[in-house]
């Protein structure tokens, strides 16, 4: 979920172009965690290309159109804009500023680093298509005292399938006071004896739910199992399994 966008930053000269669409610029982590009894963390950036690159990093709450001019959340970044050469690495400061968020549950916000490439030579020609690279990683405001683990919040995920006049659809709900991603979800058990549907990756907020969309036309029987795999404060992919939970009775009628 987190890989890197490209935005064309320089449009065509002429009909003939020679794309540079390579990026350098690499991030320590895949995810951060901000704790919150911390007034600041630090990210590692370094630049892994031949070329110098600038680059310009600031936080948003949701919105992937986001810009540093009308991106919201309540974190500052220090230096918001530098140069990084060939070979060297750089610290990225985030500072909490502004309003708490709240101290039940994690936050989810996004740490936007773009990588801008330096202008071609003078003497090369003009007909040149450049990229400026957005890597977006998830941060993850963490309040102190918690009252589970971090490892244990996986196992209380509740799973069930919704149906309607819709298509049907497996629902995860998630009591515990962490953001879950999924590398991947899929459902056994439907259809052919043995059978397993994958049904993509995802994320669910803490206290929050998901959903994912079913075959239709294939019916899955209440002892149907649930395959996933969450991805841990390290990067690590944590495989698990569970139980559809019993479907909710129908409401009695009023005869």
């Amino acid at each position: 979920m987190a890989g890197a966008r490209a935005i064309v930053c320089l449009a065509l000269g002429a009909a003939c172009a020679i794309a540079d669409a390579n990026a350098g610029i690499v991030i320590g982590a895949t995810r951060i965690v901000f704790p919150g009894a911390s007034r600041d963390v630090a990210v590692r950036v370094q630049n892994k290309g031949q070329e110098p690159a600038l680059v310009q990093a600031w936080i948003d709450d949701g919105d992937d159109r986001s810009t540093p001019e009308n991106a919201r959340a309540p974190f500052a970044i220090t230096p918001p804009v530098f140069r990084i050469d060939p070979g060297r690495g750089h610290a990225l400061r985030i500072v909490h500023v502004g309003d708490h968020p709240p101290a039940d549950r994690e936050v989810l916000y996004w740490l936007n680093v773009l990588e801008i490439p330096p202008s071609p030579d003078a003497g090369k020609s003009v007909n040149t298509l450049q990229f400026a690279f957005r890597h977006r990683l998830k941060l993850l405001h963490r309040p102190p005292g918690l009252s589970v683990d971090p490892s244990a919040a996986p196992s209380s995920l509740v799973w069930s399938i919704e149906s309607g006049d819709a298509l049907p659809r497996l629902r995860v709900s998630n009591p515990s006071p962490y953001v879950l991603s999924f590398n991947e979800v899929a459902i056994m058990g439907g259809g052919s004896p043995g059978k397993t549907f994958p049904l993509g990756g995802g994320m669910v907020a803490a206290g929050g739910q998901a959903t994912w969309s079913l075959p239709k036309a294939v019916s899955f029987p209440a002892a149907a199992s649930v395959t996933f795999a969450t991805i841990n404060d390290y990067g690590a992919v944590v495989p698990g399994i569970a139980k559809l939970a019993a479907a909710p009775a129908a409401p009695a009628s009023s005869d």
